[in-house]
């Protein structure tokens, strides 16, 4: 009986540092896409994150990757994807009401299922939600995104990516890394911009 309560803790601690490690991974995959959308808007991250370090090895991978189906969905509509607050009609100077609002946003988005075109429109959504807090002139307001992404991830994303083996998943997303890449959750994602649009009216009109 000892044994078997041991063999269960063990499992129960084992569950447990996997979800801690995905959390981790999607709050440092989401500080790597704001990192690059703040600097392609030649906006100063130092302000944000002085000492921020880059991903290394696999995650490094994940991370280029998860930029680069970013870009593809923003090319497909490049102006649902910036001036989020705008858009939410929020203030990005209360944390509390960007936390609100990314929460909502992000839970709308996967209402009807989860895909990594739906993951990759709510980083999208993080870190045009940065870019406007830094622009604005709330830097610090950025780690509360990154904050609410890894509360979002912890209680929503986590079982999908476990079932998927976690981030390294999203590998098979991209034929190649050149600029015609082609890759094959496109159409999931053509679907997705509308799907945001649906969603900032819903958020307005609650």
């Amino acid at each position: 009986m000892r044994d078997i309560k041991m063999f269960r803790r063990s499992v129960f601690t084992a569950e447990m540092m996997d979800v801690f490690e995905l959390v981790l991974q999607s709050k440092e995959l989401c500080r790597d896409f704001i990192h690059s959308r703040i600097i392609r808007e030649g906006l100063s991250w130092s302000k944000v994150e002085p000492d921020f370090p880059e991903s290394h090895g696999a995650l490094a991978d994940v991370s280029m990757v998860l930029l680069k189906l970013g870009d593809e969905l923003e090319y497909m509509r490049p102006y649902v994807y910036r001036n989020i607050a705008k858009q939410l009609n929020i203030s990005v100077a209360v944390e509390a009401v960007v936390s609100d609002a990314f929460l909502s946003v992000a839970t709308q988005i996967i209402a009807m299922g989860i895909t990594w075109g739906k993951v990759v429109a709510i980083y999208a959504v993080a870190a045009g939600l940065a870019v406007d807090c830094v622009r604005q002139g709330h830097p610090v307001v950025v780690h509360t995104i990154v904050d609410s992404l890894g509360e979002f991830a912890r209680r929503r994303l986590v079982p999908w990516l476990r079932k998927r083996g976690g981030w390294g998943d999203i590998l098979k997303c991209v034929v190649n890394m050149d600029s015609s890449a082609h890759t094959h959750w496109l159409l999931a994602a053509f679907f997705t911009w509308r799907q945001f649009l649906k969603t900032v009216f819903i958020y307005l009109t609650k």
